[in-house]
């Protein structure tokens, strides 16, 4: 599914303008904007790079206490770590596989009536493409003053809809809303993040944070530690073509959905999350297979064996070594979410029948 890749990355190329400068990172930044409904986006390398950014700048630093999904790709821990801060590992919740959010409400309201450390920062992470239950974090920011940080790397495009109605884009609640344009998510860059906000100071100290906090008069005048975290015109000329087409990329994702939700009705495992107030992207459509299946690992094995490319979803956080000893509400839903979770292909050039190939492998696989 191509749309203006070719042409904008060549418009690019014959401009000479393919780093840090060119029209290419600004459109790309505009259309982000608006999109998310925000009033400033800011491109960056990576989405690591604009979670390791959003988060310096809503205060993570040693002493500080940032809240993170425990059910997540490990970037979202690692971007935590960069800032020096501590970490609380959060819990899954069993119908979204996002963080418990209701589960650190009741932890925070406790640990605040005892008088004991809270998070500063609530990092939430839309698993998988699914929105996280925000209206609790939502609730602890405004009673204690919690930072709120999205982690929406895999989410571009889903939305949730809050209790009084609103229909809400992943990303633009928090003091930032992080995105990731890597080679394998709605949308590519082939690499590259992006920072929204609708603070124009936040938007300003990360333009110069990624800039290596540049003096702006000019010369190598740095006022602080930066990083080298700017997005280059080539990479924005990939990802504003790809962004373009946004709309027909998610619904390509829903049928995909639809067709899997029907061929693997008849199977009894669990299938992909959707709470019925959210408008997920299933990013990657993953489901849950029966307990007294084979062993995931003899799974995954089989069906490459039958030529499906699955992979099996992420260890919790609290298991691997860099946070093994890291505090943390919970764990059990995410561990049973990694014993039994799968990820099936989901490229949105997938047809109906490839689809069928893959739920006729993983039917002579699991038993």
């Amino acid at each position: 599914m191509l749309g203006k890749e070719h042409t904008y990355v060549g418009e690019c190329l014959a401009s000479g303008y393919v780093s840090s400068v060119g029209s290419f990172t600004k459109r790309f930044e505009d259309q982000l904007a608006g999109m998310t409904g925000s009033r400033h986006a800011v491109g960056c390398s990576s989405g690591t790079a604009a979670l390791h950014v959003s988060l310096r700048l809503a205060g993570a630093e040693p002493g500080r206490l940032v809240a993170v999904s425990d059910f997540t790709f490990i970037a979202s821990a690692n971007a935590v770590s960069y800032t020096g801060a501590d970490l609380l590992l959060v819990d899954s919740e069993p119908q979204t596989w996002n963080m418990n959010s209701e589960l650190l409400f009741d932890h925070v309201v406790e640990n605040a009536r005892l008088g004991r450390r809270i998070p500063d920062i609530v990092e939430v992470v839309h698993v998988l493409g699914h929105p996280a239950f925000m209206e609790p974090l939502i609730e602890l920011r405004d009673r204690f003053g919690i930072k709120l940080v999205e982690d929406a790397a895999e989410a571009l495009g889903a939305k949730w809809t809050s209790k009084a109605g609103d229909r809400i884009d992943v990303g633009s609640t928090g003091t930032a809303g992080c995105f990731s344009f890597n080679g394998n998510k709605i949308v590519t860059s082939g690499s590259g993040g992006m920072i929204v906000t609708d603070d124009e100071f936040f938007a300003e100290r990360a333009r110069h944070l990624i800039n290596q906090a540049k003096s702006p008069s000019g010369g190598y005048e740095h006022d602080t530690i930066g990083y080298n975290y700017r997005l280059t015109n080539l990479h924005a000329a990939l990802g504003l073509a790809q962004l373009e087409r946004l709309d027909a990329i998610v619904r390509s994702k829903w049928e995909i959905a639809r067709h899997y939700e029907k061929m693997l009705g008849g199977l009894a495992m669990s299938m992909a999350p959707r709470a019925n107030w959210a408008a997920p992207t299933y990013w990657l459509y993953s489901v849950l297979l029966p307990a007294g299946c084979k062993e995931l690992d003899e799974v995954v094995r089989g069906m490459a064996s039958s030529g499906v490319e699955t992979r099996r979803l992420w260890p919790p956080l609290h298991t691997q070594p860099p946070y093994a000893r890291t505090p943390r509400l919970g764990g059990d839903v995410s561990e049973e979410i990694y014993a039994h979770g799968i990820s099936l292909p989901s490229s949105v050039d997938l047809t109906e029948d490839h689809q069928g190939v893959v739920v006729a492998a993983l039917e002579r696989v699991i038993v």
